[in-house]
């Protein structure tokens, strides 16, 4: 195979993949390779760091050997990661003080609940656009400051480091050269002042957190370094770092203001662009969408903790299906979930509820309830949550007519047609569902000449299939209905 190529790192919640892209912007390499969570207590969810690291250099080697690419053909190479989870560790050998902390991990509730009987809700929010909510970055590391022995010295003295998932994974790719994050992954972490563009240094010093700790932040498509030299035997530029949910919205085109996707994976995702200025709707976060060759767009978003993760628990702990079950025949297999509704709180509820303090629940079972009701159900919950958010956007003037789709749910066109029936709203999908990696190489092929801009990168994007408002209004008023008696219960 010919080149040039770009090659992008995603780092998702539960696999990691390495993802080769060609100029014309197809996908013509990948490898994958799953990663575990660890759950020590109840509501925690952690991570071995140097598990991540492994998984990338596996896939990196295994990708480049797979495609038979050589090496030199690679002219970048781009980051993308799962946000709000974060790792610290010894800037000298490299070394995590702890375990990372994954963004759906409530060990830091009691740290963000003192800082809002502090009355630092409002402050937290007007600087960085988001809640005062363990999701966020900043509670997790003031958990490791004030939980692991000894470290809140040695960060005074600046001997450790901090990030998100990419910036651990860019300092081990560089041999530890580079401390360093992208706008989009910084704006996540309840840190950073995202009108300014800047560490917020006096939020950070009312919550107890040394900015010495802090990467650097670059653009999303500046210099990050190079690979160091005994992973590839080549050594390309890292010339893209940008958050997964952002990377997404990039990958499908969404540079117009007012442009939106929803990402149906282990998580929901709704996003908006909402152009050159911060913006932002009740109950939703706002962010930094990207900053590319000069320009940087802001979004906003809905979170759905719990969006393809429902079925995992079902298949992996509840053990209703095996892996190679064919879910879309299984939910189609009977005609209605037969009044059982999951309010899948397993983490509690993110937008627009924040509710971190409920535990997910299951009603209408009967002793006709069978696996298929069980499973769309759970499939149906995901569209309920993210049709939730979508309605809070239209109030805005935001996604009223199209809204894009992508992830790993959104191949199933049981999910799209009802998105679009109960949403009322036009579901596009693409021809290429992996919009993450798409989006981080054409941040980081814009920077290096395959692309002239994110117009230009973007123009590869191709319609699948669009999904139209079928459903009568009778039976989306039922839907809908019993839901929200079911989640009103939950959030009681």
């Amino acid at each position: 195979m010919s080149g040039p190529y770009i090659v992008a790192v995603d780092l998702g919640s539960g696999s990691t993949r390495s993802v080769v892209v060609d100029k014309a912007g197809r996908i013509c390499g990948e490898s994958r390779q799953s990663v575990q969570w660890t759950y020590p207590f109840a509501g925690w969810a952690n991570v071995d760091p140097n598990v991540l690291v492994r998984s990338v250099e596996d896939t990196l080697r295994t990708v480049l050997a797979e495609s038979a690419i050589d090496p030199p053909t690679v002219v970048a190479l781009g980051i993308t990661s799962h946000r709000e989870s974060i790792i610290m560790w010894d800037r000298s050998t490299g070394a995590p003080v702890h375990d990372g902390i994954i963004w759906i991990s409530s060990q830091t509730d009691d740290i963000v609940s003192q800082w809002s009987r502090q009355g630092l809700d409002e402050r937290i929010e007007q600087s960085t656009g988001l809640r005062n909510d363990s999701f966020f970055s900043a509670g997790k590391i003031a958990w490791i400051l004030e939980n692991v022995a000894g470290v809140r010295a040695r960060a005074e003295r600046g001997e450790l480091a901090v990030g998100t998932v990419d910036c651990w994974i860019l300092w081990n790719l560089t041999g530890g050269t580079v401390h360093a994050t992208d706008p989009s992954c910084a704006s996540r972490t309840a840190l950073y002042d995202i009108a300014a563009m800047c560490w917020d240094t006096e939020l950070c010093a009312m919550l107890g957190i040394p900015t010495s700790l802090l990467p650097e932040v670059r653009e999303s498509n500046a210099e990050f370094g190079v690979v160091r030299a005994d992973l590839l035997g080549h050594q390309p530029p890292i010339r893209a770092v940008i958050a997964d949910q952002q990377a997404g919205m990039l990958g499908q085109g969404c540079l117009a203001s007012g442009s939106a996707k929803h990402t149906f994976g282990t998580a929901g995702v709704l996003t908006a662009n909402t152009g050159s200025t911060p913006s932002s709707i009740p109950g939703m976060t706002a962010s930094v969408g990207w900053s590319i060759s000069g320009q940087t767009d802001y979004e906003v978003e809905g979170v759905v903790f719990s969006s393809g993760q429902t079925l995992q628990w079902l298949r992996e702990t509840a053990g209703l299906f095996q892996n190679d079950d064919n879910v879309e025949t299984l939910i189609t297999s009977v005609d209605s979930s037969d009044g059982v509704v999951i309010v899948p709180a397993f983490g509690g509820m993110c937008s627009p509820h924040w509710r971190r303090d409920i535990r997910a629940s299951i009603s209408g079972l009967s002793l006709t309830t069978n696996r298929a009701h069980l499973a769309r159900a759970a499939v149906e919950a995901s569209v309920f949550q993210a049709t939730d958010i979508l309605f809070a956007f239209q109030k805005v003037g935001l996604a009223t007519s199209e809204l894009k789709v992508d992830g790993g749910g959104a191949q199933s066109d049981f999910v799209c047609q009802l998105f679009a029936d109960l949403g009322r709203v036009n579901v596009v999908r693409p021809r290429q569902l992996e919009r993450t990696a798409l989006g981080c190489a054409f941040a980081a092929g814009i920077a290096v000449g395959i692309w002239r801009d994110t117009l230009d990168a973007t123009s590869t994007w191709e319609v699948d299939r669009v999904f139209t408002p079928e459903m009568g209004e009778k039976q989306r008023d039922v839907l809908l209905d019993q839901w929200h008696t079911a989640l009103t219960r939950v959030l009681q």
